[in-house]
């Protein structure tokens, strides 16, 4: 598409097509800056399927900037539960508060003053602009630079600054002052549904004469990401359930840990030959409490960002001492555990607990 009016052919074959064949997705039937804002954060690093069941209750939850601005931090964390990546909602959080400190309650308009927001880079703020407010703004995420790099036959490394420049000026080119909102979610459907990373539908697809990559006959060899894979960290971990009658033991984690704001059973760092009273002593060295250990009830396994953990479960046993006064530490009734926001791992293990 060296030209304007191959560009123009472009966008109105695919407009055509997104006419026909969009998703119904609950945040497209409504249009505003808040919900395409809440809608796109919720898609950050999450499959469709999944936030097209969390929107609709976080939006009837927090219809507007100033409710969620006004819900406390837990509030938002357990209402983001399950979605993931927890840093999403608290960026959120810390949003509203600046929409309501320097925007009066709204939700901005202008591109510098949506950037500035936390947890907004270039791509959301254009996109939040383009969907909402028709602003014609360019999009660079997972699927359009898919998309992109296959429309150029581009086989340069578009994990590196040279690659995202390229793409992104590409993009920059694509975008009209006509239907901006409606190109932009156009090419991430064609990415999501057509131009998909393994098999691209390329004879479904309603731009394909405009595609280098699919005139070359190796659509599928692209993008190409380099050679840097994800290099997992194992790690052992043991959680410590202590009951006394219908009451648990729960701990908040820490601003530093990586379920910050969340609830979870008190865990501790393990090794495959650490022995059950060592950990009973660390439980004892956390809580003030004196405890016993039989074998776990139950292993997890489950990976987060760079690690895949091994998660032994323990119910502790012979319970005797005080509960050492902390504000990171209490006691729940086990009924009280559905009301708590909690990790991934321990909402698994009160579910466990719950149903013993």
């Amino acid at each position: 598409m060296q030209n304007s009016a191959d560009r123009s052919r472009f966008r109105r074959r695919l407009l055509d097509w997104f006419d026909q064949n969009a998703r119904d997705l609950p945040w497209r039937r409504k249009k505003s800056l808040y919900r395409t804002w809440v809608s796109e954060i919720m898609l950050q690093q999450t499959q469709v399927v999944t936030v097209v069941e969390f929107f609709p209750r976080f939006i009837r939850r927090f219809p507007d900037v100033p409710t969620l601005a006004n819900a406390s931090e837990a509030d938002v964390l357990k209402q983001w539960e399950g979605l993931g990546y927890y840093r999403r909602a608290r960026q959120m959080h810390a949003a509203v508060q600046v929409i309501v400190d320097r925007h009066e309650g709204k939700f901005p308009d202008t591109f510098d003053e949506v950037i500035a927001l936390p947890g907004i880079g270039r791509y959301t703020a254009g996109a939040i602009l383009s969907i909402a407010d028709d602003q014609p703004w360019p999009v660079l995420e997972g699927n359009t630079a898919r998309v992109y790099s296959r429309l150029l036959d581009f086989d340069g490394d578009v994990t590196t600054s040279a690659g995202q420049q390229e793409l992104w000026s590409f993009a920059e080119s694509l975008v009209s002052r006509s239907r901006p909102g409606d190109l932009n979610q156009a090419l991430m459907e064609l990415g999501s549904e057509i131009c998909t990373v393994r098999a691209p539908r390329c004879l479904e697809c309603p731009v394909s004469r405009h595609c280098l990559a699919f005139q070359q006959g190796d659509p599928q060899s692209l993008p190409n990401k380099g050679t840097r894979g994800m290099v997992y960290e194992d790690l052992q971990q043991a959680a410590v359930v202590i009951r006394r009658g219908t009451r648990v033991v729960v701990r908040l984690c820490g601003p530093n840990e990586h379920w910050s704001g969340l609830w979870d059973f008190p865990r501790f760092t393990s090794t495959p030959s650490a022995t059950r009273a060592k950990l009973a002593r660390q439980v004892g060295d956390r809580t003030g409490l004196s405890i016993r250990l039989d074998q776990p009830f139950r292993q997890i396994r489950h990976a987060v960002t760079r690690f895949r953990i091994t998660l032994d479960c323990y119910e502790a046993t012979d319970v005797s001492g005080r509960l050492r006064r902390s504000k990171d530490l209490r006691w729940a009734d086990i009924n009280e555990l559905d009301d708590l926001a909690m990790s991934v791992t321990g909402r698994k293990i009160a579910r466990a607990i719950q149903k013993r």
